[in-house]
């Protein structure tokens, strides 16, 4: 079990984590949070579900290059650069229009996934330096798969990550280079990732 997922009778996923580990996953869920923030929350009235579930958010994409790929715009991404000017601006108002009704609601749901991190971490009671084994329900995997993807992205963008000759490049670099951290963290995430999928799929 250590270092990756082991599926638990009755559904579910378990892995053992050291102290080390548990703290790196909460600092890191935790920046998440904070980098998806709060959002534009609906505008209508307390306890009005209507207004809530078609109040607009955000038409334009967001600035920063790490959110840009966790709410990505639905069109004109890859394989669209030999669109002519029209076409692009077609694509750009569609992507502002499917943004509009959908950006709120997958910040939610992101802010969900990696409060679920967190809790499940806090609630471990750990024993010496031994650390403790994590058990998570389905649904939990479920939000720990979603939130794994998002911290990876997350990573990956800020070691522009595109393709997998990149990552074949993060595994050569000497420990010398500022980014080792960072990058062996991308690297042990996806492989949390990999046999926590394992173990809902299997």
């Amino acid at each position: 079990m250590p270092g990756h997922f082991e599926p638990i009778p009755g559904g579910g996923a378990a892995v053992a984590l050291d102290e080390v580990e548990i703290s790196i996953i909460r600092s890191l869920a935790v920046q998440l949070l904070e980098l998806i923030g709060p959002g534009d929350e609906p505008a209508g009235d307390d306890g009005d579900l209507f207004a809530e579930l078609f109040a607009p958010g955000p038409s334009e994409p967001p600035a920063d290059p790490v959110l840009k790929r966790l709410l990505p715009d639905a069109y004109g991404g890859p394989g669209s650069e030999g669109a002519s000017e029209a076409q692009a601006a077609e694509l750009r108002s569609y992507s502002a229009e499917f943004r509009r009704f959908t950006e709120n609601d997958l910040r939610a749901r992101k802010r969900e996934d990696a409060l679920a991190v967190i809790r499940c971490l806090d609630a471990l009671t750990v024993a010496g330096e031994g650390g403790a084994v994590l058990k998570l329900s389905v649904d939990d995997s479920r939000r720990w798969l979603g939130a794994l993807n998002d911290l990876r992205l997350a990573i990956g963008t800020r070691l522009e990550v595109t393709d997998e000759e990149d990552t074949d490049i993060l595994y050569r670099l000497p420990d010398s280079d500022p980014r080792k951290p960072m990058v062996m963290a991308y690297l042990w995430l996806g492989g949390l990732q990999e046999t926590l999928v394992d173990t809902l799929t299997g």
